[in-house]
Order: C-alpha cells, then sequence, then structure tokens
C-alpha cells in the first residue's frame, strides 16, 4: 500500500543550484534520512518516524524513485538502471565519493541553521549507505550511520570515497573523538565482509560494525523488488527488519535512536516516549 506521507511536510529546497523535494517533520536537532533502493518506500517512511518519535527533526530527501510507493520488481530494477547512470551517482569504481553528497553536505547545514543544537545526524542506506560518511566532511555532522553501504557495486573491498576525504574524516574523528556505526546481514550479497573489512582499516577503532545474522532477517510479505532483485537479506532497518520485542533487528534501530541522542544531546525524556516494537 501506498504511504501518503502526508505527516510529512513536502519542501522544494535548493541548494548548490540543484532543487530536490524533501520530507520534513518532527522537532529537536536535525537527523537526515537517505532512502535506499529503489526509494521512500512505505518501510524507509516508518523508520523516519521512528527517528522523528524519538525526538528529532526527521529531513528525508526524495533522491531516486516514486515517494510513498512500494515498487515490483521490475519498476525497481528501472530506478536502479537509472540510477546507475545518473551523473549524481558513482556506483562503480570506488575511491571518490557521489556528487550528490555535496548537496548533503549542504543540506546538512540548513538543517543544522534551522533546528540548531550541537550538530546533525545522517543514515545513509543501501545506495546512499556510505553517503554519511562523506559527509562528516560537513563539521555540522556528528552521528553518521552506514546502513548496509553498496556501493561501488563492481568492488566488494571497495569504499565510495577518495583517499584524501577519508583521511580527512579519520582525523576528524580522532580530533573530535567521535565514531561512525555500520550495519549489516552476514548474508548480505551487496554489502560484504570485505567492505566492512576495507572501512576498519582507515578508520580503526572510530569504526563500530554491527554483522547481523541472516536469521534476524525478515522473509514475510517482501516487496518483489525485494525477494526477487536484492534476495538476500539486506535491509536492516526497513524492509527486512521484524518489528517485534527481542529480535537483532529492533536492538539495532534502538542503537541507532540511542547513538543520535547522545551525539545531538536529545534528552531522555524524548527517548522514552519513542515508539517501542510492534507499533
Amino acid at each position: 500500500m501506498t504511504d501518503p506521507l502526508d505527516d510529512f511536510t513536502r519542501r522544494e529546497i535548493t541548494l548548490d543550484g540543484a532543487t530536490k523535494a524533501v520530507y520534513v517533520a518532527g522537532t529537536g536537532p536535525a537527523v537526515i534520512v537517505m532512502t535506499e533502493m529503489p526509494g521512500i518506500s512505505p518501510h524507509v517512511a516508518r523508520f523516519a518516524r521512528w527517528v522523528r518519535d524519538a525526538g528529532f527533526t526527521v529531513y528525508m530527501p526524495s533522491m531516486f524513485g516514486r515517494d510513498g510507493a512500494v515498487p515490483d520488481a521490475e519498476e525497481g530494477k528501472a530506478v536502479f538502471q537509472r540510477a546507475c547512470v545518473s551523473a549524481e551517482f558513482r556506483a562503480f569504481a570506488g575511491n571518490a565519493s557521489s556528487p550528490v553528497t555535496q548537496w548533503l553536505r549542504a543540506l546538512a547545514r540548513l538543517a543544522h541553521a534551522e533546528c540548531g543544537g550541537p550538530g546533525v545526524g545522517a543514515i545513509g542506506m543501501c545506495f546512499t549507505g556510505n553517503f554519511a560518511l562523506t559527509m562528516m566532511l560537513e563539521p555540522a555532522v556528528l552521528a553518521p550511520v552506514l546502513s548496509q553501504p553498496s556501493l561501488p557495486l563492481d568492488n566488494p573491498g571497495g569504499i565510495e570515497i577518495s583517499p584524501e576525504e577519508i583521511a580527512q574524516v579519520r582525523q576528524r574523528l580522532e580530533r573530535d573523538d567521535l565514531t561512525v556505526m555500520a550495519y549489516r546481514f552476514e548474508g548480505d550479497r551487496f554489502c560484504r565482509a570485505q567492505r566492512f573489512a576495507a572501512y576498519a582499516e582507515a578508520l580503526g577503532d572510530r569504526f563500530v560494525a554491527r554483522v547481523l545474522p541472516d536469521s534476524a532477517a525478515n522473509t514475510r510479505d517482501l516487496p518483489s523488488f525485494f525477494s526477487q532483485v536484492v534476495a538476500s537479506p539486506h535491509s536492516v532497518v526497513t524492509a527486512h527488519l521484524i518489528d517485534e520485542a527481542g529480535q537483532p533487528t529492533i536492538a539495532a534501530r534502538d542503537e541507532i535512536l540511542s547513538f543520535f541522542a547522545r551525539r545531538l544531546g536529545v534528552a531522555d525524556q524524548a527517548r522514552a516516549e519513542a515508539p517501542s516494537a510492534g507499533s
């Protein structure tokens, strides 16, 4: 069922000469929620609402696909193919950041100016998974989360950021005593162990990895894009999350919300009012 997203305010935001629709909701420090492939699905919107209800202002940019839709396998593949050849993304060949990360860094600056607080959180998923790391080049970003980062597609051990930029990120992590949280399923075909090993080599103990067993992934009532195209445990906090107390994916979600709260100074009361599993 399509999600109307009517509890978000849809804004047209122009930065660096480019305009994108951004769905905004909530109060408190800002968190940029970057959608996975093939777009802002009801599962992605559900995660954004969890972030909002935990005491944050969510900024969810529309980057590809139909907003609120659950595309079937064929439509999802078409969205995926268009993104792969878009000038905004570097789907293949690592060691350079996607150009769209410049716009996202500008969005983080805007969100921080609008919301205040010590800084901004950011989470990327799948196609956008590494973007939160590159966004650390923007001083406002304090809490980066990489969920199943899948680029570059042609190199399981590649990372989508230049050596110079990742050196700058590591210097900043050390200087400001920050960490990068990262999540993947053990058997993910698109985000393999080699990629997390490359991040760990580049960032040292500032890179905090969580690898969930494949048995923790939801396999029921999946949209056909995930069952036929993705075809492996992949989306830790969206389609493959099991929304039940005690599940590893719920623990991952709660750890991410706590990470944002700790870094961005959200009061314990707001966290206590966040929705529980099964809501």
